[in-house]
């Protein structure tokens, strides 16, 4: 039986279904993952065999491919929100987790450039943990 996961981007306009399962979950603490995602790090999926299938607004996603560098992004052109991409000529489908509807059992395999890693990110365990915005 084939895994199936729905995700979307934030403002709705995308939709799309991945078929097929991850082989590997990395977070990301490069500079350039840093930049496109506003935080400490990217959490993208990776597969070499499950297929995207967009289910509504294809022609809403906008795929940005970092000169001289093999950092890719796409992103809904209405929210900005981050989109799965198809790397190395379609060989590579790279979904990130947060652009996922249904849960994701998988927990991460690894950090990854963590001599980019930002100064602020370390000993987060000890930050006050709230349940919804504070006040």
């Amino acid at each position: 039986m084939t895994t199936s996961y729905k995700g979307s981007c934030l403002c709705g306009a995308v939709q799309f279904t991945v078929n097929g399962d991850f082989q590997s979950f990395f977070l990301c603490h490069c500079q350039h993952c840093q930049k496109d995602t506003g935080s400490a790090h990217a959490a993208n999926l990776f597969s070499t065999s499950a297929t995207l299938n967009w289910e509504r607004g294809a022609e809403q996603v906008k795929v940005f491919n970092l000169p001289d560098s093999r950092h890719c992004k796409s992103f809904c052109r209405e929210c900005g929100s981050a989109l799965p991409t198809q790397q190395m000529d379609g060989q590579l489908l790279v979904v990130p987790a947060g652009s996922l509807d249904n849960s994701l059992s998988m927990r991460p395999n690894a950090h990854l450039f963590m001599a980019s890693k930002a100064d602020w990110d370390h000993d987060l365990e000890d930050v006050a943990k709230l349940d919804g915005l504070p006040g």
